[in-house]
């Protein structure tokens, strides 16, 4: 009898799978309902730079220094919850026990930083910021990551694995048009739109309930399917002096490196980008605030029109060329519109400025939906080499890689923003009265902080990415030698 069978775990959850792993439909349904953790931070970070910076008056270099300390000092533990999760074994799988811990913690934490006390020092509510968003940040990623890791080791196909990220987007799609939908429809409403500060607490409430409901949701519908995937079949060592170990390990391997290198660019520039949203729409484009929500569906349905496109694309083209396309749409789609306005050929406002925005956010949506398909995958295949090459499974610590590049860039980029912001003496009381008039030279100059400024990090992102070598027929090869290998370990364990 194995360790992993006086534990309780199912037999077959340690046997070597036969052929491609392929979940049915059912579990693929309910695994993207589980996306929502992710998604629905994600919808209310521009919420929150707004509230903090423009509504309740903090600079935006507090402010931006704030979510960039919460989210560098919660990426920094991303590897610990990875690895924690690698080694779990239950009759659950090695995954589910740590998502049910990470999907209350973020009810909580969400609805508390949104719900700041009154009459705060800027000190004090720097402070709160700061801790309210670790919290968020940590308690999600005890979701996310082994979330990601789930969906990483739940098919071993080459086009299979991105079928199931598209699953996972389109859940994170219908999760986002969801909140941004109930914001604008229910809080944010009125002439004062998001300038009203009052709404605020009920509308972070309300988006921690929805986390907490499709997270659970999602953990019920996969695991049984979760249950019969591979799980350690000894207990691992001590985690704390194991990890420094694990890590030089993952980055021995160049395709990690060159994934995580890349990512973490690429969402640096996002994080300007999103960050600054707002701050375009109200004081640039001058949007009636109910219009402002149909941007956000305008990258949504881009990245909606972009996942379909994916899988047809991996079968003629390899993923390289795949994200290499997304680089160079989100590029343009970020250049042009903010180009002509700050030379003055055109300046559109109001209703007058929506087809635009939405044009220009459309196209951003489908290459950012080709990238986000694509590099999950990869990231998934460059762990199957990982275990190729080193002989150990890194799921957790890949996908904590993943998860650690995208937040501290986020952070980085929402610093740059708030740098920005005060660095253009972007006036701090300017949200709290509505059409309040702003400097023209400032404007311009935030106009090119939201848009090529990010565009360069992005061809800086491109080129770390290009020396990138998993082909598909490498991958094949790889999967060949590791199901030879696992179905010899099998053998050789039921002779002993």
């Amino acid at each position: 009898m194995s360790v992993a069978d006086g534990l309780g775990v199912p037999a077959q959850e340690n046997a070597a799978h036969d052929g491609e792993l392929k979940p049915p439909g059912s579990v693929k349904f309910f695994y993207s309902l589980g996306q929502v953790v992710e998604s629905g931070y994600l919808a209310v970070n521009s919420f929150i730079f707004f509230y903090y910076t423009a509504v309740l008056g903090l600079s935006g270099t507090m402010v931006g220094v704030a979510l960039a300390i919460s989210m560098c000092l919660d990426a920094a533990a991303d590897p610990l919850i990875g690895s924690w999760s690698d080694s779990v074994r239950s009759r659950f799988g090695r995954r589910l026990p740590v998502m049910l811990i990470g999907a209350p913690l973020t009810m909580v934490t969400m609805g508390l930083l949104f719900a700041p006390p009154s009459a705060l020092s800027p000190l004090l509510l720097f402070v709160w910021l700061t801790l309210t968003k670790m919290g968020v940040r940590a308690s999600a990623s005890m979701f996310n990551i082994p979330y990601f890791a789930l969906g990483g080791e739940m098919a071993d196909g080459y086009v299979e694995r991105a079928r199931i990220v598209a699953y996972r987007l389109l859940g994170g799609i219908v999760a986002t048009v969801a909140i941004t939908y109930v914001a604008f429809a229910f809080f944010f409403t009125g002439e004062a739109g998001l300038q009203r500060g009052e709404a605020y607490p009920a509308f972070g409430w309300t988006v921690g309930v929805l986390i907490l409901v499709l997270g659970l949701a999602s953990c019920a519908g996969v695991w049984r399917y979760a249950a019969t995937l591979p799980q350690p079949t000894e207990r691992p060592a001590a985690m704390l002096p194991r990890l420094g170990g694990e890590l030089r390990e993952i980055f021995k391997n160049r395709s990690f490196r060159i994934l995580f290198a890349s990512m973490l660019v690429f969402a640096s520039a996002a994080g300007v980008n999103s960050a600054l949203n707002n701050h375009t729409f109200v004081f640039i484009w001058k949007l009636p605030p109910a219009t402002i929500q149909f941007v956000s569906y305008a990258l949504l349905l881009g990245i909606t029109a972009g996942i379909p496109l994916t899988p047809p694309l991996l079968r003629r083209m390899e993923k390289k060329a795949v994200v290499l396309l997304g680089f160079a749409v989100v590029i343009v789609a970020w250049v042009i519109l903010p180009l002509i306005w700050a030379a003055g050929v055109y300046r559109p406002s109001g209703t007058e400025a929506l087809p635009w925005l939405l044009s220009s956010t459309f196209v951003a949506g489908v290459g950012t939906g080709l990238i986000f398909i694509a590099y999950p995958s990869m990231m998934a295949d460059a762990a199957e080499e990982h275990e190729h090459l080193f002989g150990h499974r890194r799921e957790g610590l890949y996908f904590s890689g993943l998860g650690f590049a995208g937040k501290a860039a986020a952070g980085v980029g929402t610093m740059v923003g708030g740098f920005a912001l005060d660095l253009m003496s972007f006036p701090k009381d300017a949200g709290r009265h509505v059409g309040a008039i702003v400097d023209p030279d400032v404007l311009r100059t935030l106009v090119l902080a939201w848009g090529p400024l990010p565009s360069v990090m992005c061809i800086l992102g491109a080129l770390i990415f290009m020396p990138y070598a998993i082909t598909r027929a490498r991958h094949e090869g790889i999967i060949a030698a590791l199901k030879l290998k696992r179905a010899t370990d099998v053998t050789e364990g039921r002779s002993s």
